[in-house]
């Protein structure tokens, strides 16, 4: 099946882009008092605000809402908290959100996961009707890394290795349906091997029993293997997008390495709970995208290989349906099913 039907294309992926570049100024304004004018505009809380990220500290998402979160207690008037509520393949946090008050205390922060479970699993909320969508963070591929203990320097030597070894090859990923686990799905698919599919509760437990050798493979998010394949401690062999990264100029795209038509990235975005006032929701979505404008913020998601997108509620909300769709029917296809 060819993977264009739901592909993150690269037309489709430059059309977002351009969409947000297009999009009016986001921070416009800034008062001498302070560098959050919208505080003044609307009535913020006089309380700390959290982040509810629903998987364990250390993976990708708890990665990119604190980059986003530290910058973000700088800027408001109140600190920003990341709370981490794991469990249910992200549900248990997410439903948290669903049901808070919506005063502008409390967002949840998650991968593209959020819309790619629900056709998994019966969820106790709709991932579409029961948030507001604030902003997208930032779109993130994929790297393809190996224990360094594996006989592979290539993705063809993966490949090739794979063929030989039917059954032996297992790979790891941050949870049951979420973005890495189909990433492997689709490599499967595309290059026609066979490889063990093992979830974790997010890439932190992962990412040790990988180092260790217990897994051999795995397609992570650039945020959170980064780290490790600088420190030689995971050996990388490409990445999933359709061009080459930044951050790793020297390594491959997976389709440019032999897997012909194989692209795929993970998004990282905020959402509130339902019947938020809209006031609070463009206050926050301004801060975030203020926030991704500073220095340290830029150097951090550089460093991870992430793309900053910041995009306005409108935008963003538009941007979830249609990934709501185009996971759906990748997981069908795959007949993946919850634990």
């Amino acid at each position: 099946m060819a993977f264009y039907q739901y592909g993150l294309a690269g037309a489709r992926r430059r059309a977002v882009l351009a969409g947000v570049l297009a999009a009016p100024a986001l921070w416009t304004g800034a008062r001498a008092q302070g560098p959050w004018p919208s505080r003044d505009l609307v009535p913020w809380p006089s309380r700390p605000t959290r982040f509810i990220v629903p998987y364990p500290p250390g993976g990708p998402t708890d990665i990119m809402g604190r980059v986003v979160a530290t910058q973000l207690s700088r800027d408001l008037p109140h600190p920003v908290v990341v709370e981490n509520k794991a469990g249910a393949a992200g549900s248990i946090g997410s439903a948290e959100v669903a049901r808070a008050s919506p005063d502008g205390t409390t967002f949840l922060v998650n991968a593209s996961a959020h819309v790619i479970v629900p056709h998994m699993m019966r969820l106790p909320y709709d991932a579409v009707a029961d948030f507001a969508p604030v902003t997208n963070i930032a779109m993130v591929p994929l790297m393809l890394v190996v224990t360094p203990g594996l006989p592979v320097h290539s993705v063809a030597e993966l490949v090739a290795y794979a063929k030989a070894n039917p059954g032996r090859l297992s790979y790891a990923s941050s949870s049951n349906g979420g973005a890495p686990h189909l990433a492997g799905e689709l490599f499967k698919q595309l290059a026609g091997v066979e490889m063990q599919h093992v979830p974790y509760r997010g890439s932190g437990q992962a990412l040790p029993d990988l180092l260790a050798g217990n897994v051999q493979v795995m397609f992570d998010s650039m945020p959170s293997s980064a780290g490790a394949v600088r420190d030689g401690k995971l050996r990388a062999l490409a990445v999933t997008t359709e061009g080459r990264q930044p951050a790793f100029p020297e390594l491959p795209t997976v389709a440019e390495a032999g897997v012909a038509g194989y692209e795929i990235s993970t998004w990282y975005g905020i959402w509130a709970p339902p019947r938020t006032p809209a006031g609070i929701v463009g206050a926050l979505q301004q801060a975030v995208a203020h926030a991704l404008r500073q220095p340290e913020p830029q150097a951090r998601m550089a460093a991870l290989g992430a793309v900053p997108v910041a995009d306005t509620p409108a935008h963003y909300a538009r941007f979830v349906e249609t990934e709501y769709a185009r996971w759906g029917q990748l997981v069908t296809s795959a007949n993946i099913r919850a634990d």
